[in-house]
């Protein structure tokens, strides 16, 4: 029987996620220092706020936690703020939720893959339909806006090869768990700011990956030619001094945003290795287990009293 407590630690864990995205000033997303494609940063706020509950309440599926936390955000802010990111936190919290003694994290969200089913589907299917992405197509006999037909794995592992979020449950969340959390975690050491980190991760999803959200908005090779602007600013951002980076940074965020492109996948990777590293340290400190791959549980200002960061 699940406690109070964890159910309350991964509703934090998603918040403390989600918060932190907003608060870093990650180039071409909307954050606390800009604003950017029609939105600001109190929509993002307010959709952390709305997804946290229906991502950890006990007793759901994760076809239900994706629909409830969907259906949230639109009732909060009316608008799609979130689907990346609630596609990839409603398995991690599942995982969290459900996992058992020596479980890891990883294992455990392999587990909770492996048995989604139709009725997932069903619910997940609406939910996207109703969330209207950009760039959402037909898929044949897995077409979101048709009859489900298959597993809510299944429609994934047929969307992998064109979409970041659909090959996380593919591999298992494998990039997640082997890329962005060690990503995150050593620049959590290096930088001693979960701010500066988050940066650092979501720059190196972006050099790394092609972002499968330009690429639908905009064609792959506009999105290629985003990740080679990320590689030059990858290694100045790590190098460079603190003033002089974020120069950098904030100019090639004014010349995304005047060019419309918003690296969305590139965020929701990042926000979903957040997690899975804030998560690990939940059940590490649930099952008493010391780990040495484990993140700290660092509290943000934000977490004393919920407010935001001076």
């Amino acid at each position: 029987m699940l406690t109070g407590s964890i159910t309350r630690s991964v509703a934090d864990a998603v918040q403390w996620a989600c918060r932190l995205d907003v608060q870093a000033a990650k180039p071409g997303n909307v954050s606390l220092a800009s604003p950017g494609h029609g939105m600001h940063a109190e929509d993002f706020l307010a959709s952390a706020e709305a997804i946290a509950a229906p991502l950890s309440e006990p007793r759901r599926k994760v076809g239900e936690r994706i629909a409830a936390a969907v259906d949230a955000t639109l009732s909060r802010v009316g608008m799609n703020t979130n689907l990346g990111i609630v596609l990839l936190a409603a398995p991690l919290a599942h995982a969290a939720l459900t996992s058992r003694p020596g479980e890891t994290l990883e294992r455990a969200t392999g587990r909770v893959l492996a048995e989604l089913d139709a009725d997932d589907a069903a619910q997940a299917f609406p939910a996207i339909v109703r969330a209207n992405p950009a760039g959402l197509g037909a898929a044949g006999r897995l077409d979101v806006h048709g009859t489900v037909e298959a597993s809510l794995l299944e429609a994934m592992r047929a969307a992998a090869h064109r979409d970041m979020i659909a090959l996380q449950y593919a591999n298992g969340f494998g990039d997640i768990f082997r890329f962005g959390v060690p990503r995150f975690l050593a620049a959590l050491e290096r930088h001693g700011s979960e701010e500066r980190a988050t940066v650092t991760c979501f720059l190196a999803w972006l050099a790394r990956f092609a972002d499968t959200h330009i690429a639908r908005k905009h064609g792959i090779e506009l999105a290629r030619q985003v990740s080679g602007e990320a590689v030059r600013l990858e290694g100045a951002w790590i190098a460079g001094d603190d003033v002089a980076a974020d120069r950098r940074l904030q100019t090639w965020d004014a010349s995304l945003k005047a060019r419309g492109i918003n690296p969305g996948t590139s965020a929701d990777l990042t926000v979903a290795s957040l997690l899975a590293a804030r998560l690990q340290s939940v059940l590490a400190e649930r099952f008493s287990e010391r780990d040495d791959v484990v993140a700290p549980v660092r509290k943000g200002r934000w977490m004393q009293g919920m407010g935001l960061r001076e």
